[in-house]
């Protein structure tokens, strides 16, 4: 307990100013999703992301602020059972959730009440996408098969292993650490992701019960990691947890100040 009293001391407050995030430039993006109304096309405005997925450090900051949060108060319709079960206790993470961490287990209910407490909001799946699209020095490393490799290896590694540290991994060109190399994370349109792995169940009529999702077709079949990402948020419901998902936040940039 006393390593995460000191991490606390040392973490800024949750209502901390934009240490912590980094401004993307937005622009024209083509996602891996093929929109019905642009092709896949998405112009994303610039925008504010954490530098690396939220840790255990700072969820415990949170939970201690917002006990009705804590493992064992939180609500069953927020989240399920192994809700942050990995640590030792509601306000003891242990041995098994170091300070410096991403936190896991956690709900996309619970994720998006830190990223409130922050002044923030989960991540799109455009603004999530378009990040992991850059290596350090290009902003769209797709169409190179090397890079796609590199990103596979992190998919063959066992899901036993325990986590690394959060920041290990070198920043990306818009600075941003481990977007693609240590947990899931959950964007906060994650729900609108209707992708069907089957091209034979692309004209389910059912689809069109939910008119505010536009993704119904994969656009790029190559990307294997982006589509296995999209495949497992699109199994999840919001109250989900699993020992691999964790998240982090994203802000919005006042139009004035772009």
């Amino acid at each position: 307990m006393r390593k995460f009293v000191l991490a606390l001391l040392l973490m800024p407050a949750l209502a901390s100013a934009d240490e912590d995030f980094v401004r993307l430039p937005g622009g024209e993006f083509r996602s891996t999703l093929k929109y019905e109304d642009t092709g896949g096309k998405v112009n994303l405005p610039p925008f504010l992301l954490m530098k690396h997925p939220v840790t255990n450090a700072e969820f415990l900051a949170f939970v201690q602020a917002h006990p009705q949060w804590q493992r064992g108060q939180v609500s069953p319709v927020f989240a399920e059972s192994r809700y942050l079960q990995h640590w030792s206790g509601p306000l003891q993470p242990g041995d098994g959730a170091k300070p410096a961490q991403p936190v896991v287990n956690v709900s996309w209910f619970a994720a998006s009440a830190y990223c409130e407490a922050r002044g923030a909001r989960l991540p799109t799946w455009n603004e999530w996408e378009y990040t992991a699209a850059a290596d350090a020095t290009r902003r769209d490393a797709r169409g190179d098969p090397a890079w796609r490799e590199a990103i596979l290896g992190w998919y063959a590694r066992p899901s036993v292993a325990p986590l690394a540290n959060v920041g290990q991994s070198a920043p990306n060109i818009y600075g941003i650490h481990d977007i693609n190399d240590l947990v899931w994370e959950w964007v906060g349109d994650y729900s609108g992701m209707l992708v069907s792995g089957d091209s034979r169940n692309q004209q389910d009529p059912d689809r069109l019960k939910f008119c505010g999702a536009g993704a119904l077709a994969v656009d790029d079949r190559e990307n294997y990691a982006v589509l296995m990402r999209v495949a497992m948020l699109s199994a999840l419901e919001a109250d989900d947890t699993t020992s691999s998902l964790g998240f982090r936040c994203a802000r919005d940039i006042p139009e004035g100040s772009r």
